[in-house]
């Protein structure tokens, strides 16, 4: 039995240490300077969960953002617009991406709502349509609602009682 157990033990390494060396060629380590230019991760939310999922075509990165002063080996500080001066400004290297990218496609911060916990926030502003979902056995009411969308007005289909 113990023979067995060493056995496991030594297969169960040698399979987690292959694993690690094709992680590791895959990972590369971010390299950020001060001076260079970042985008911030944003989580997009609804104001209600629409069938359990979230926006999809949201946006996931705000910026790009100047890093100021590098704090720690990972912890960063960005010259934030007046429109973000709510939240803090030092980040985990986590939360940004190198900014490769021309600064023409920038999505300005003024069409977009975010709050101090870099969630933004789309709220529905009115029913414009109902209708009555027919399944096999049973009826679901549904509503179209617009949401307070960034550029483009949004419409989704939701359920009636998910909305109230």
């Amino acid at each position: 039995m113990t023979e067995n157990i060493v056995q496991i033990r030594k297969r169960m390494a040698a399979a987690r240490d292959r694993q690690k060396s094709y992680a590791d060629k895959r990972r590369k380590p971010l390299e950020i300077q001060v001076g260079d230019r970042v985008l911030l991760k944003v989580s997009p939310w609804k104001g209600v969960i629409r069938f359990g999922k979230r926006g999809k075509l949201n946006p996931r990165y705000i910026g790009p953002f100047e890093i100021t002063k590098r704090i720690g080996p990972v912890a960063y500080e960005l010259n934030l617009p007046n429109e973000l001066s709510s939240v803090h400004n030092v980040f985990h290297i986590s939360n940004l991406k190198k900014c490769l990218s021309d600064e023409t496609l920038v999505i300005p911060l003024e069409e977009i709502q975010i709050d101090k916990q870099l969630n933004f926030v789309e709220e529905p502003v009115e029913i414009m349509d109902r209708e009555i979902k027919k399944l096999k056995l049973n009826q679901i009411p549904i509503v179209k609602m617009r949401w307070n969308s960034r550029c483009v007005p949004e419409f989704t289909w939701e359920r009636e009682d998910q909305m109230k």
